[in-house]
């Protein structure tokens, strides 16, 4: 039996201080890193979501040896370039699209072949933008035909391994469109390759890869859009590396939210990732009006960090799109949780990509406002909110349909509701922060998990 939140009417501000879980793009990338140096290897932060656990299992499956301490930190003895073992089975990937796509870029340089499945929606997930590509470099990829979408492809995908002493070739590729997880497949399987790998992309995406890359000294240089990685010489080439995971302000940002929307409250995120070409939420809160404080805390192997205070605000309606939009896709859920309480009317565009998810935000975070009796409505891209800035919302019975962030919105519309609000099939909370529940609470939130 799946669990259930129930959320009532928040009479009193949020306040505190707390730290969030560790940031989900970020981590994939560090524990592919590790697995390939040449170790030890420790990170330090390590959050226990299922998208996090299932790319450690993955790599376990591939020969990777690590210890967990069940408190955040992983030891890992990395196998250099050339040690990864065949699998036995198929790799579940879960839900996780980044494990997925991160994953094939690696697999499809190795001399042994191998499955990449997971769960069903990810056969919703587009991965012909990353298999064209690599096929193009002398990957073999096999994949399912998307019958709703001809041309398209997605999981599983089948991977056969290249003959013995045969490596991928050097790639130049201009990518369709911006996305981090195309990029990073691309710039994983150039650490393996004969010659360099070259990617350009439309507006720069999430560059986590190319800067945990640069920071363990792999030859890689930017300018502007453009990216290109040399492979190194040397199959131990990456150093082992001790690593403080920044947090995750995907996760960061619906408290960020909440505590905009509760009058009076003052809530700050410790350690939250900074990231400039992710952090599009913060600012589309400032634009809102949001009330809110950055403190830079330092530096992790090239990747910023500091804490996010946000404190109740009076918001008002903007308009979403273009590079924002690109800046803070994963985010738009919270940022039209922001809208529905934001005085006019707020456009959001630009997110088409969205529509790839199963279910679909655009619909869903649609009809979730709607029942909140707030005004929403779809757009071939996006969506247009109708801000209900006065008086509280309508309590709601809805389910997140298994997906984690829809129930984190439900969570916080809930607590600007006229009485409680159930939000069921909330087991999907642990995709990205197992502790939610615990930590609304902590700051002083009406909730709890019923079954």
């Amino acid at each position: 039996m799946t669990s259930r939140l129930l959320v009532r009417t928040q009479k009193k501000p949020l306040h505190g201080s707390v730290p969030v879980p560790s940031d989900r793009s970020i981590t994939h990338r560090a524990l592919i890193l590790a697995a390939l140096s040449n170790g030890p290897c420790e990170l330090r932060g390590f959050g226990y979501g299922s998208d996090n656990l299932r790319m450690l299992a993955a790599l376990g499956a591939l020969g990777v040896r690590y210890e967990d301490d069940g408190r955040g930190t992983l030891k890992l003895r990395g196998v250099g370039l050339a040690g990864l073992a065949a699998p036995s089975a198929p790799i579940d990937c879960g839900r996780s699209a980044t494990c997925l796509r991160l994953l094939t870029g690696v697999l499809a340089a190795q001399a042994f072949s191998s499955t990449l499945a997971g769960h069903p929606s990810l056969e919703r997930l587009r991965m012909h933008g990353v298999l064209e590509p690599l096929r193009a470099r002398g990957a073999t990829l096999a994949a399912r035909s998307d019958p709703e979408r001809p041309g398209e492809e997605t999981a599983p995908i089948a991977v056969t391994g290249l003959a013995p002493g045969e490596r991928l070739r050097p790639l130049t590729h201009a990518l369709g469109r911006s996305s981090d997880h195309a990029k990073g497949a691309l710039l994983l399987s150039g650490l393996f390759a004969s010659g360099p790998t070259i990617v350009e992309e439309p507006v720069i995406s999430r560059d986590h890869t190319e800067r945990l890359l640069s920071a363990l000294g792999m030859p890689i240089r930017a300018a502007a859009s453009v990216l290109s990685l040399h492979p190194p010489a040397d199959p131990l080439a990456i150093r082992g590396f001790d690593f403080d995971v920044p947090g995750d302000l995907s996760a960061a940002a619906f408290l960020v939210v909440a505590a905009q929307l509760v009058p009076d409250s003052h809530v700050t995120t410790r350690r939250t990732g900074l990231n400039p070409t992710r952090s599009g939420i913060l600012e589309m809160v400032r634009l809102a009006g949001g009330r809110m404080g950055i403190t830079p805390g330092g530096n992790s192997l090239g990747e910023p960090f500091g804490e996010v205070s946000s404190r109740g605000s009076v918001l008002r309606g903007i308009s979403i799109g273009g590079e924002l939009a690109s800046r803070g896709m994963d985010e738009i859920p919270a940022a039209c949780v922001l809208a529905a309480r934001a005085r006019g009317v707020t456009r959001v565009s630009d997110v088409a990509e969205l529509l790839e998810d199963q279910p679909h935000r655009i619909g869903s975070i649609a009809a979730l406002l709607r029942a909140f009796g707030v005004g929403a409505s779809e757009r071939p891209d996006g969506l247009v909110i109708e801000g209900k800035p006065e008086g509280l919302l309508q309590a709601a019975h809805v389910s997140s349909g298994g997906d984690h962030r829809l129930a984190m919105c439900a969570a916080v519309l809930g607590l600007v509701a006229d009485g409680e609000t159930v939000v069921d099939d909330a087991d999907c909370l642990a995709v990205s922060f197992p502790r939610f529940v615990g930590t609304l609470r902590s700051l002083g939130a009406d909730i709890e998990v019923a079954r």
